[in-house]
């Protein structure tokens, strides 16, 4: 059977997202941060060789990475094709590039920024940079929600699952304030009305509201 390897408080909250909305059964294993430095516990380290959340485990597989883990999921359990448009839909590239664009430029920034938070650099010019990149990602986030009811286009895609992480529960970390996004602060309002997500939030961070505001 399925299973999924949670973290506390991390990305891996994707994976639960998507197996409640495409109606899977899986075994569902939740790890607590180590309470010195709130990094992953060694048992969940010990999963995949990089250590890091998200993991699964399917039979033999062991896998990591939340895109990989998405495209595995959909490509071999059913209910996930209607989670990802079609070459021919009008909405195929937008899936595309909200999808790719969450990793790939989106918590990108957000990680920089809070590293470069943290040091003691003498040299401002670094932060400036990352503060521009994100400010400018933020802004785009925000214009796409105010052009489409949800990133991929007019339906909840895997771009949706693979975005709502850096919205949501990744500004626990940075007190990053959505108070100037009004698009983005509907979004997440339909975001949080799905049964889907509000079962796999109660599963993933128990006792917790999802940040939603």
């Amino acid at each position: 059977m399925l299973t999924i390897h949670h973290l506390g408080l991390s990305q891996s909250e994707r994976i639960v997202w998507l197996a409640e909305e495409m109606g899977l059964e899986y075994e569902f294993r939740r790890y607590e941060r180590r309470a010195d430095n709130r990094m992953a516990p060694d048992e969940y380290k010990a999963l995949h060789p990089m250590g890091i959340a998200p993991v699964i485990t399917d039979g033999d597989l062991v896998l990591g990475e939340s895109g990989a883990i998405i495209d595995y999921m959909v490509a071999t359990y059913p209910g996930g094709e209607a989670l990802v448009p079609s070459p021919g839909n009008i909405d195929f590239a937008d899936h595309l590039f909200w999808f790719h664009f969450a990793n790939g430029t989106f918590m990108t920034n957000g990680m920089m920024q809070l590293m470069l938070m943290m040091a003691d650099a003498q040299n401002p010019m670094p932060g400036q940079f990352v503060a521009t990149r994100t400010e400018k990602a933020w802004d785009r986030v925000e214009q796409r929600l105010g052009e489409a009811k949800y990133f991929g286009g007019a339906m909840l895609s895997t771009a949706d699952i693979m975005m709502g992480y850096g919205l949501t529960t990744a500004r626990l970390t940075r007190g990053t304030s959505i108070e100037p996004y009004p698009n983005i602060r509907a979004y997440l309002q339909r975001i949080g009305e799905r049964p889907a997500y509000s079962r796999a939030m109660a599963k993933a961070e128990p006792g917790m509201a999802p940040k939603l505001d």
